[in-house]
């Protein structure tokens, strides 16, 4: 298992690259055991947990997309409120027989 330590020392071309060489081993390891050849199979979870690490990270670096909402000069008006639940009350009521409620 690798420790996080290790993954925090490489850039994001790095962590890419080794994101990718883990995902082809976890196809292989997918692979062999429907076959039935895989002997270690401790290792898968080792794989999907080490993806799991690079994926963290890799989203911890990236610039946040819509982080901070720019604010409008215009007050936004809002939304009229669904009234689903509202007609879906009124109308189970109404499928109800007459001597239940």
């Amino acid at each position: 298992m690798t420790k996080v330590s290790e993954f925090q020392d490489k850039s994001v071309d790095q962590l890419g690259d080794e994101l990718t060489r883990l995902k082809k081993e976890q196809f292989n390891l997918r692979f062999q055991r429907a076959s039935g050849q895989l002997e270690n199979t401790a290792r898968f979870r080792v794989v999907r947990h080490d993806i799991a690490r690079i994926m963290t990270l890799l989203r911890q670096r990236a610039p946040k997309a819509g982080a901070a909402p720019q604010p409008s000069a215009a007050p936004q008006t809002p939304k009229p409120k669904r009234k689903g639940i509202i007609r879906r009350a009124a109308a189970r009521l109404q499928r109800q027989p007459a001597g239940k409620k």
